[in-house]
């Protein structure tokens, strides 16, 4: 490992454990912080079991880094009161906070992108037009299967899991989430693919 692959890898921790820190002191409520930031907790976890034997691109380590921040971030204040998204509903009108919808768009727009440097590097399907089809087939899925351990969540510890849940009464919640989600995935796939594989060289 490099000097500045150690640099970026000590950057990386600052940021991540500084937010969590800071999401953890006097949260909204300490089970929705839980909920919220448990897969942040995963991810780092993966992250160091397979930090030796599969270290990711550059680019990957920022989106989940961003990804862990916007988890962190819906646990401390929960996903329907964070303060800039409830000032921005004043400006533009919005009838709810919609900081949740960025949350789904990201669950959208970073798994895309993992997903694609798994398949790539393990040449799982080498034709690119199947591979983003199957991609972001995954990514739908992933956020369908978010959506069933919000339910189990919801019917396990009823009311205890409204914030989390963060539906404000919108009876489409659940829906709209899953096409914010697909919309990231699309997304992500346009606007990253070159840069991805441009980094992906380094590892072939």
């Amino acid at each position: 490992m490099t000097r500045v692959g150690d640099m970026m890898r000590n950057l990386w921790l600052a940021v991540f454990f500084t937010v969590l820190i800071w999401s953890a002191v006097n949260p909204k409520d300490y089970f929705t912080w839980f909920l919220e930031v448990f897969p942040a907790l995963i991810g780092l976890a993966v992250m160091a079991w397979t930090y030796k034997t599969f270290p990711l691109t550059p680019l990957l380590y920022t989106l989940i880094l961003l990804h862990c921040i916007i988890l962190m971030v819906g646990g401390h204040y929960t996903y329907a009161e964070v303060p800039l998204f409830d000032w921005l509903a004043e400006v533009m009108g919005w009838q709810r906070n919609n900081y949740d919808k960025v949350g789904h768009f990201t669950q959208g727009f970073v798994p895309v992108m993992v997903a694609r440097e798994i398949v790539i590097r393990k040449n799982i399907i080498p034709k690119p037009a199947w591979r983003n089809f199957f991609i972001v087939c995954f990514c739908l899925a992933f956020s369908a299967f978010y959506e069933l351990i919000e339910w189990w969540v919801a019917i396990s510890t009823g009311e205890g899991a409204e914030a989390f849940l963060g539906t404000q009464g919108y009876i489409w919640d659940t829906q709209s989430d899953m096409g914010f989600a697909l919309f990231g995935a699309a997304v992500g796939l346009l606007l990253l693919s070159r840069w991805h594989d441009k980094q992906l060289q380094g590892f072939q």
